[in-house]
């Protein structure tokens, strides 16, 4: 491949993975045209992409935006898909997970499609970990419970004593509206 050629290929890599921060790479090796279209369609439906790279360029492109794999990292070597997309990469990772153990498609990725694993945030995470993170939505809930939990505390120490009271005099009440209709029944 010329300068030339590997200039405007990673040219074309730093304008397709600008603002990239979270990716799934994968090793495709042996998959038919069925199976590679089947793949990106369905992913293609949950607003991820793929594209195949080369792995030195790819490498040097990804340094030069802050995600370091290192020369001998297995990450970048052999055939190389990148996916990316979603809105974090929990949805990504399970919605890749999820494609690869698609019974329906288990025959055309078997053996065929492996995960080699994530960048989070720039940062190299196992595939494992990056499916078990929080998406956005459930970090936000999983916070909101967190400020809440102590109000919600508070509110049942200052509700459940006035509960109480509040039960009392209604009993006592009770007790005082009884006894004149007692008497004046007793009396006639």
């Amino acid at each position: 491949m010329s300068k030339m050629m590997k200039q405007m290929e990673m040219a074309d890599l730093r304008g397709t993975f600008t603002g990239v921060r979270d990716l799934v790479v994968l090793n495709v090796k042996g998959l038919n045209s069925l199976g590679e279209y089947t793949l990106r369609a369905s992913l293609r439906k949950k607003k991820i992409r793929l594209k195949m790279v080369k792995n030195s360029l790819t490498r040097r492109v990804f340094t030069e935006m802050g995600m370091d794999f290192g020369d001998r990292s297995p990450f970048l070597a052999q055939n190389s898909v990148v996916a990316w997309g979603a809105n974090s990469i929990a949805e990504l990772s399970r919605a890749v997970d999820s494609e690869l153990k698609d019974a329906k498609k288990a025959n055309l990725y078997r053996d065929k499609v492996t995960v080699k694993g994530a960048v989070a945030d720039g940062e190299v995470v196992t595939f494992e970990e990056a499916k078990n993170r929080p998406t956005r939505e459930e970090a936000i809930g999983q916070i909101v419970g967190l400020i809440l939990s102590p109000g919600a505390q508070i509110a049942g120490c200052l509700l459940g004593p006035a509960g109480q009271v509040a039960g009392q005099i209604a009993s006592i009440a009770e007790k005082k509206e009884e006894a004149p209709s007692e008497e004046a029944s007793g009396a006639a």
